[in-house]
């Protein structure tokens, strides 16, 4: 039986386990899959020695992965951000399947037309980096990056190749900026409770918010946006399960169907069975 896993920090919480022996049951896909522990000091050396076929990589390790990749997709090297891993020979194939599993979410489950929308993107990390590609891609209007270090913002912006598209700012220039068609907290800021205010004009009568994170990480900033008049508020969720697809279609050459698993984990639909 071939082995997966996940990498990050904190990782006891992640669904990705549970999401990927679904996956596996519906495809009739033989595979292991486990969560692992590990930071920046020793998330080489467990890979390295977790004998996987592939791998899913999560907060803070997306640009780790990437470094560590003897080839990379055209979508991770536009991100510079790894969540995917796959065995090459006796190295790693890096692609980035975050971007796609969060503009398939938004557009064919949540039914928003991203076109010509003005996007405020919240963060400039692994997470940040992974969803901006595929946000251009979808054909937004424009793309506004906003890091409490103004420097990452500006590296992001500038990585992405479209100065007339996407704009660089720091954290206190928010409430310059007015109202946004779509908030995205790519900030893990949430997770410890810690949101730092925002301010209530970016959010237009039409806004929509999504929080990367999922569960008890997502509820300030979703708190927030809903305070603050969003007729969407949408945590992380849904993208975590197609990009999941994603990475599965990758690693065995078939995509599972998705809404069965979203809504059972959701809590919309019956439970995961955890055994066959």
């Amino acid at each position: 039986m071939q082995r997966y896993a996940v990498f990050g920090s904190p990782i006891a919480h992640s669904q990705s386990p549970r999401i990927h022996a679904a996956f596996a049951r519906q495809t009739g896909v033989s595979m292991d899959y486990v969560a692992v522990e590990a930071g920046h000091g020793d998330f080489a050396a467990k890979l390295a020695a977790s004998g996987v076929q592939g791998a899913n990589v999560t907060l803070p390790l997306k640009e780790d992965a990437f470094a560590l990749c003897a080839e990379t997709s055209s979508r991770a090297q536009r991100s510079g951000a790894v969540n995917t891993l796959l065995r090459a020979g006796s190295g790693w194939h890096g692609d980035n399947t975050d971007g796609v599993g969060l503009v398939r979410d938004l557009t064919e489950r949540h039914g928003l037309d991203l076109r010509q929308r003005r996007v405020l993107l919240l963060g400039a990390g692994g997470a940040a980096r992974g969803v901006a590609p595929a946000l251009l891609d979808a054909g937004i209007g424009e793309l506004y990056v906003v890091n409490r270090t103004p420097a990452r913002a500006d590296a992001l912006a500038d990585a992405m190749g479209e100065p007339g598209r996407v704009h660089a700012r720091g954290w206190d220039a928010l409430p310059a900026l007015g109202g946004f068609d779509l908030l995205v907290n790519a900030t893990s800021a949430s997770r410890g409770g810690t949101l730092p205010a925002l301010p209530m004009g970016l959010a237009a009568p039409r806004s929509a918010a999504v929080d990367l994170s999922y569960g008890e990480a997502a509820v300030s900033f979703l708190a927030w946006a809903r305070a603050a008049g969003c007729s969407h508020a949408v945590d992380g969720l849904g993208m975590l399960v197609e990009q999941a697809a994603e990475s599965f279609l990758l690693w065995h050459g078939v995509r599972p169907e998705t809404e069965a698993v979203y809504a059972a984990l959701s809590g919309q639909g019956d439970a995961l069975v955890t055994a066959d």
